[in-house]
């Protein structure tokens, strides 16, 4: 790993929070996620499941944990289970974490070989009837690809037909959306890579640069700062391309005039940054520009001012919508009669603003949890409204993430230049 070791009390709180929601007597399994083959004998770069991750903080192929808080040995109420160190191996394909290495990271002081780990597991099984195993639940998960978590499920019912299973996803959609004081520190030291990033690019950009130069810009300075790397893929897009939410090519030039639209975050311990900043290319707005920055950047704070507990998502988004059109009305995207006609399911201010304001942020970056209860403190959320007007190639996002408190929120990116007049100073400089 690149970035420095992480305080291990942040994957114990996070298993005694998951344990209190276990029922009594019951055991919990979580696996890792497979080494994906790319071509060849290539394999893609490793990523860990994150349920695993945010109980354990081990990123490293072939691992298990075990949670049975009511083991009557207690040596083996938690398990972290490795593969074993293999000299060969290692030459080729680096060091595997000993025993102490993973001892000091996840704070498990029982570790257990792979290779010796099937008669633990049948004595286990013997002694408890309710079986927690993992599954992906994410809401917006779409692969149909069958993970090593669903073949286990599958080879766990098979040996043990007569137990009862459940879904850890259902405890784990509750529990990693709260964010502790501790996560929240590693979250903001990936903001703070970011922000950093940020200020440079805005000494790098200027017309003839090409959007992958600035993507390279915020690979160098993410790993300069001991950032895993990007959270996810970077988005940098100038001129009509901004109009394309995942756009990813990143390999058009920036023109003299245009506004380009950088979405990149920095992952550091595994938890996430999602920043967005839409910039001129030459360091300087047009009037137009600055009236429609400023629509969104009003929508922005107003979104901002409504993420507090009590209110849910689908709540406010709806809250957003009516603002947005109110906003729409006075830059002259809409008139009037697109409002008074619009379709209910399909609302005018739609036609610029077409996706989701808010999502949950943490280990993932389209982290677990709700969107239909209310929200609660501990809580992490993106605030990103667009504007993106096909007529005038024009696409404009403003993006912060924030940490739901007892009466409102604190904005992680609150230092982070985000006003036109901050921006335009600073890339003159």
């Amino acid at each position: 790993m690149k970035y420095l070791p992480l305080d291990s009390g942040i994957f114990q709180s996070n298993r005694n929070r998951f344990v209190k929601s276990m029922r009594p007597g019951s055991i919990a399994i979580f696996v890792s996620n497979d080494e994906w083959p790319m071509n060849g004998d290539a394999l893609h770069p490793y990523k860990q499941n994150s349920n695993l991750y945010w109980l354990t903080g081990i990123v490293q192929e072939d691992t298990m944990l075990v949670l049975f808080p009511d083991n009557p040995d207690p040596k083996y109420r938690e398990v972290l289970v490795l593969v074993r160190p293999n000299e060969w191996k290692e030459k080729w394909d680096g060091k595997r974490l000993r025993a102490q290495e993973a001892k000091a990271i996840s704070g498990i002081e029982t570790i257990v070989w792979l290779d010796g780990f099937e008669g633990l597991l049948q004595q286990w099984m013997h002694l408890t009837d309710d079986v927690y195993l993992s599954t992906n639940e994410n809401d917006r998960k779409s692969t149909e690809v069958q993970t090593r978590e669903y073949r286990f499920i599958q080879e766990m019912k098979a040996r043990y037909p007569l137990h009862h299973y459940h879904r850890s996803a259902k405890i784990l959609k509750t529990l990693r959306a709260i964010k502790t004081a501790a996560e929240v520190g590693v979250i903001q030291k990936a903001i703070d890579i970011t922000d950093i990033t940020f200020r440079r690019l805005l000494g790098f950009i200027e017309p003839g640069k090409m959007e992958y130069e600035i993507e390279a810009e915020i690979w160098h300075s993410f790993l300069s700062n001991r950032a895993t790397g990007p959270a996810y893929g970077s988005i940098v897009a100038s001129g009509d391309r901004a109009r394309t939410l995942h756009y990813v090519s990143n390999n058009q030039e920036c023109k003299d005039g245009e506004l380009v639209l950088m979405d990149f975050g920095a992952e550091y311990g595994g938890y996430c940054a999602d920043l967005t900043r839409t910039v001129p290319v030459n360091g300087k707005f047009t009037r137009r520009q600055k009236t429609v920055y400023n629509a969104c950047l009003h929508l922005h704070n107003y979104a901002k001012s409504l993420l507090k507990p009590g209110i849910s998502i689908v709540d406010y988004t709806e809250k957003v919508g009516e603002e947005a059109t109110q906003q729409f009305l006075k830059i002259g995207l809409l008139r009037k009669s697109d409002v008074r006609n619009e379709d209910p399911s399909n609302r005018a201010y739609r036609k610029f603003l077409y996706h989701g304001i808010s999502h949950h942020l943490g280990v993932d970056v389209h982290d677990l949890g709700t969107r239909t209860e209310p929200i609660k403190q501990g809580m992490v959320f993106t605030v990103e409204p667009g504007i993106y007007i096909e007529e005038e190639q024009m696409g404009i996002r403003i993006e912060n993430n924030v940490w739901i408190t007892r009466n409102g929120h604190q904005d992680l990116m609150k230092h982070i230049p985000i006003t036109i007049e901050e921006i335009e100073s600073l890339m003159k400089r």
